[in-house]
């Protein structure tokens, strides 16, 4: 497991799924702000669900988020469209309802960024994300990132276009927390 302050990130159970999958899919706005894709059911089970983790999938890594105190889960984390080439990645996350607004997200980012800079040893990590999110921005500037761009009505969400923030980090502007 990777450990950050508050948070760890392990791999997926099988137990996470329904959690996730009732928690974050089918919350509908939830689903379709966070996913950049129509929000469609999806049968409690259904080995297509977003949750459901394929470890042989080199683009993605999946993880569950779990309180470092008890062990609860309170969300799930990811880099995705991962580049070993270019050596770069994309973070993205998502907290149950009852997890928001307790400063996880902020260390989701961290060990985020910890893992895809030093165990992956990658040189840069990208966020995108709706410009109507502050707690993912604000989890976004607290460790590190830099807004990059403004994408104009780049996402179709919920009968509407929104305005996106591009925001980015370097490997040598990341200054990891001392106490993670």
């Amino acid at each position: 497991m990777l450990k950050g302050n508050t948070v760890g990130l392990r791999a997926r159970h099988e137990d996470d799924i329904p959690i996730l999958h009732a928690g974050l899919h089918e919350d509908v706005v939830n689903a379709s702000r966070a996913t950049g894709r129509p929000w469609r059911p999806i049968t409690p089970g259904s080995k297509d669900s977003q949750f459901v983790v394929d470890d042989k999938e080199q683009g993605l890594v999946s993880f569950s988020v779990v309180e470092l105190d008890g062990g609860a889960l309170v969300g799930t984390a990811n880099l995705w469209d991962i580049d070993n080439h270019n050596r770069s990645a994309h973070i993205g996350l998502g907290l149950l309802p009852s997890s928001r607004g307790k400063g996880y997200g902020t260390d989701v980012v961290a060990v985020l960024c910890h893992y895809g800079f030093v165990v992956r040893g990658l040189r840069r990590l990208q966020i995108e994300t709706l410009s109507d999110n502050p707690a993912m921005l604000r989890s976004a500037e607290r460790n590190g990132f830099v807004r990059e761009g403004l994408l104009r009505s780049s996402a179709w969400v919920m009968g509407e276009f929104l305005d996106e923030v591009l925001l980015g980090l370097l490997v040598q502007d990341w200054k990891p927390d001392p106490k993670g």
